[in-house]
């Protein structure tokens, strides 16, 4: 009886803090900017380059009693059919003039591989998935106004403007070295479905962080929200920003292997790397950052509670 009694009244206690505590820290609004789009299913599974076609050198022919020997007519001289009758010779014939025709063709086309020789390359086809997040002091405005400015006027519906969008972003970032406090990065790669699958995972994951999209650009579809939309994005109790936290997700063929971030200078070469995709290589882009709505902020517990798999540079 006693302990049933204890336990309702925790139970009250608890209700009646989680009524009446102010909700500023665990449900602060969040907002957040995105910039972003392109698709995994236009990864091609060989990438083709028409090169011009290699012909073995033709000599006297086939028809001639092997006589042009297979386009070598030095083979007749030298051994003759009188050096290999029958069908050995026949067929010791035919082994040389195989291998002079393949040490003649890798000595024309500069040690080749098979694919080279086809007029194509076949590269893995494996697909990498990229991600790095800089936590940036919030002295950094610049940033936020350079991201605002992207999300406004890229061209998010082509390889080549996803590419610019990307370049722009981590060029962002390499100008303001002095205000890096926090840095992560991961990369892996795999096959095209298991790939889409993880840039999805983590693009979904940083998303959910915003209580909304304040301001987007995907595929070239430009949206943006305010109190119109019905939620209050701007904290009202007069706390000053400390933090700005950005995140770039890249897929792209090939392989994408990123240093892990233990430093300011580890994170530089994981940014460097992630900014050099070109467009013929990346496939889907996500650049996203917060705070973005003004007035909004984001604190030292929020990064604590947001992004513990973050580390100190």
């Amino acid at each position: 009886m006693i302990k049933r009694f204890f336990y309702g009244a925790i139970a009250i206690v608890l209700a009646f803090t989680l009524i009446f505590t102010p909700a500023d820290n665990a449900w602060a609004a969040r907002s957040g900017g995105r910039i972003g789009g392109g698709s995994f299913r236009s990864a091609p599974s060989r990438s083709f380059s028409p090169g011009p076609a290699r012909r073995a050198p033709v000599g006297g022919g086939y028809g001639y009693g092997f006589g042009g020997g297979f386009g070598f007519p030095f083979l007749l001289p030298f051994f003759g059919f009188g050096g290999f009758s029958g069908i050995f010779g026949l067929f010791m014939m035919l082994a040389i003039a195989g291998f002079l025709v393949r040490t003649f063709q890798n000595v024309m086309g500069g040690g080749m591989n098979e694919g080279d020789s086809l007029g194509y390359s076949a590269p893995s086809s494996k697909i990498s998935v990229a991600k790095v997040q800089v936590g940036l002091l919030a002295q950094a405005r610049d940033l936020q106004q350079d991201l605002n400015r992207l999300a406004s006027t890229a061209d998010t519906g082509t390889p080549a403007g996803r590419a610019k969008v990307l370049q722009e972003s981590t060029l962002a970032l390499l100008r303001h070295p002095e205000y890096w406090v926090y840095g992560a990065s991961e990369s892996l790669e795999a096959g095209v479905d298991a790939a889409e699958t993880k840039f999805n995972q983590l693009a979904l994951n940083e998303r959910s962080k915003f209580t909304a999209e304040t301001l987007s650009n995907v595929d070239n579809e430009r949206d943006v929200a305010g109190k119109s939309a019905g939620v209050d994005l701007v904290k009202s109790d007069g706390t000053p920003n400390e933090y700005i936290m950005v995140t770039i997700i890249a897929g792209a063929m090939g392989k994408v292997e990123l240093p892990k971030v233990t430093d300011s200078q580890s994170l530089e070469q994981a940014i460097r790397q992630i900014g050099a995709l070109g467009g013929d290589r990346l496939l889907a882009l996500e650049v996203l950052w917060t705070p973005q709505a003004i007035g909004d902020t984001l604190s030292t517990d929020d990064i604590l509670t947001y992004y513990p798999d973050i580390n100190l540079v």
